[in-house]
């Protein structure tokens, strides 16, 4: 039996479809009511997490406040969420005897380490990189990262932690962004550095399931694969266009013919090559797929991504944008 917690969410959402369709047992668990949340709770509250964690063999741990609710949520709302409600989850783990454990993090705990100063080449981004988190966001989600490694070294749980670029389909947080570029644009561009297709994220999740035994813990970036290598970051920070048409030429007839355009700089590269590595996970979507379906004149997403659609952070509208900005 796999537990899947935030099964309300866009990731929760995609997990409980993946796993039922193929078959799985699974259950999913959220603070809200939806088609694939079996138990409505808190993963604060620690009795209703004892209750979920009985009979079952692997958790995958993907509820969290999110980056959009830093200015509508208290610092301790996300310390009680994504730290307390973490370590509720790890204790009565392994008190239940619960083998497995993947915990979904976030790139964004890199943070300052993201933005590099003017004229210095974009950041090369791979678990090697230090997190600088920005926000509590950032914050707690490395804090939880941190428990999942304590309670392997400690307990003998077997972690992984996947730290995953964009996959929403929400309209950018940027009021410049959006005004600037169409979403599809700035989606399509993301894909050369920083998003991946919740398909593909959804894959690496279960990837991280069959090899948590062996790995027993990691932290892998989740993140569709780059064209780029070293060689391009100069001129990615400078003149991102020289380094995207250098390795992917075809993109450049594509957007003529839809009226888009790439960014003028691009300030970091996600690098997924140790999760390809030991996880075994080979992601469909990159940005030269999305090329070749765009020029196809097929939709760019993956059927999952199209099935779930836009879930949104909030209730309320804000008339700042689709969320507020801390």
């Amino acid at each position: 039996m796999i537990l899947v917690t935030g099964s309300a969410g866009h990731l929760g959402e995609a997990l409980m479809r993946t796993l039922l369709a193929s078959g799985r047992d699974a259950i999913g668990i959220d603070l809200k009511t939806s088609p694939f949340t079996t138990r409505v709770g808190s993963i604060v509250d620690r009795a209703f997490v004892s209750h979920c964690v009985r009979g079952v063999d692997a958790i995958i741990h993907a509820a969290t406040l999110h980056k959009p609710h830093v200015a509508t949520h208290s610092k301790q709302d996300f310390v009680d969420t994504n730290i307390t409600g973490t370590l509720h989850l790890l204790e009565e783990a392994v008190a239940a005897g619960v083998r497995t454990f993947v915990c979904t993090s976030s790139t964004s705990v890199f943070g300052r380490a993201l933005t590099p100063p003017p004229g210095a080449p974009a950041a090369w981004i791979t678990e090697d990189v230090v997190p600088l988190p920005k926000n509590i966001y950032g914050v707690t989600k490395l804090a939880a990262e941190q428990l999942c490694e304590l309670f392997h070294r400690t307990r003998g749980l077997a972690a992984i932690v996947l730290r995953t670029s964009r996959f929403f389909p929400e309209p950018d947080d940027r009021k410049e962004t959006r005004d600037a570029y169409d979403d599809g644009n700035v989606k399509a561009n993301e894909f050369l550095y920083r998003r991946a297709d919740i398909e593909d994220v959804v894959g690496a999740h279960l990837l991280a399931l069959e090899r948590a035994a062996t790995l027993g813990f990691g932290r892998y970036i989740v993140s569709a694969t780059t064209p780029f290598t070293h060689d391009d970051l100069q001129d990615l920070h400078a003149n991102a266009h020289a380094a995207v048409i250098r390795r992917v030429p075809g993109y450049v007839d594509v957007y003529a013919r839809r009226g888009w355009s790439m960014f003028p700089r691009i300030d970091r590269v996600y690098v997924n090559d140790r999760a390809r590595r030991d996880l075994g996970w080979e992601p469909r979507y990159d940005f030269t797929r999305v090329i070749e379906l765009l020029r196809a004149g097929d939709d760019p997403r993956s059927p999952l991504a199209r099935a779930i659609g836009s879930k949104m952070y909030h209730a309320e509208t804000f008339a700042e944008g689709p969320y507020p900005v801390e």
